[in-house]
């Protein structure tokens, strides 16, 4: 078992990788440093593993799919997911490592926006982007998390062995907030400089594409985990639509006693149905959320002691 792991996805970083992991090896020398190589074509692997890193490899393509490999194969007290592109300095991490290892919080989060992230990145559909993932995540999660989309964040064993990796790509990102605010885990902010790629370095994340696979992964959360909030919207949407239509009906029914658009009346009372049963469904699947929140905290006993065991097995 490592006392830290520190987690870097590659595609195509050539220009950066070694600079990388001799940051992270200088300022973590008791880390094990894993790159994964996400089929790049460059010669990414080939510079990770001269500068002393272990080379793994995820033939699907994905930073989702990274972390859920990882997470699986390592065994750690601890876990840094950083980039590959030399914008987070080894330096940042330390503090959020400290947390983490010191028992402190589940997750330590690298926090741009508080910093330098606005002045450096050169993107401004990133910064905007970022911030309206951040606001609609914490609204309807009830969060105070800084930085969303950060790519530098720190994650305890307990965290690692319970997450329900169900992302591809970078909306691993939000996925793990939402994860850690879902199951009450503790999770810290922490401010971080950022520096922007250097020459060279090209970025992977497509602000149109990924961001609305980033809104989608919200919506799919939102209705896994909060499915009373989330289907009684949908009930009060339908029941309103229902109402704002049939009512003139209604109105018109008391003043003459004709109903004279039998077709609207119709849609009307199937669109209140559809609400009635949207209700009756957030209210069952609410019963076997709180279920399977209680399965949770048992999972979450079981990996505690599964680390027990595994820091007893290193010691020996």
């Amino acid at each position: 078992m490592d006392k830290l792991a520190v987690i870097i996805p590659v595609y195509n970083e050539a220009a950066t990788i070694e600079a990388v992991v001799a940051d992270y090896t200088r300022v973590f020398p008791e880390a094990a440093i894993y790159v994964y190589d996400n089929n790049s074509t460059d010669d990414s692997a080939k510079l990770a593993a001269a500068a002393g890193a272990v080379v793994c490899c995820e033939s699907h393509q994905g930073k989702g799919h990274v972390v859920r490999r990882a997470f699986r194969e390592i065994d750690a007290l601890a876990y840094v997911l950083t980039d590959g592109d030399n914008t987070y300095p080894a330096a940042e991490a330390r503090p959020l490592v400290d947390l983490v290892v010191g028992g402190q919080v589940d997750m330590a989060i690298g926090d741009r926006l508080s910093s330098t992230y606005a002045r450096e990145n050169k993107r401004p559909g990133h910064v905007a982007g970022n911030s309206l993932v951040r606001l609609a995540t914490n609204f309807l999660f009830g969060g105070d998390i800084k930085d969303i989309m950060t790519g530098l964040r720190v994650v305890s064993f307990e965290f690692a062995k319970t997450l329900p990796v169900l992302s591809d790509g970078f909306q691993i990102e939000t996925e793990m907030t939402i994860h850690a605010l879902d199951k009450r885990l503790v999770v810290a902010n922490v401010p971080i400089a950022y520096r922007d790629r250097p020459a060279g370095s090209v970025s992977k994340l497509h602000t149109g594409r990924d961001g609305l696979r980033v809104v989608r992964m919200i919506a799919k959360l939102w209705r896994l985990y909060h499915p009373v909030g989330f289907f009684g919207t949908l009930s009060v949407i339908l029941f309103g639509l229902s109402g704002f239509f049939v009512w003139p009906i209604i109105q018109e029914y008391w003043a003459t006693g004709l109903v004279p658009r039998f077709p609207t009346l119709i849609v009307c009372g199937f669109v209140a149905i559809a609400g009635l049963l949207s209700a009756f469904a957030g209210l069952i699947l609410g019963s076997l959320r709180s279920a399977d929140r209680q399965s949770f905290e048992y999972r979450l006993q079981e990996v505690s002691a599964q680390k027990k065991r595994l820091l007893e097995e290193k010691s020996s």
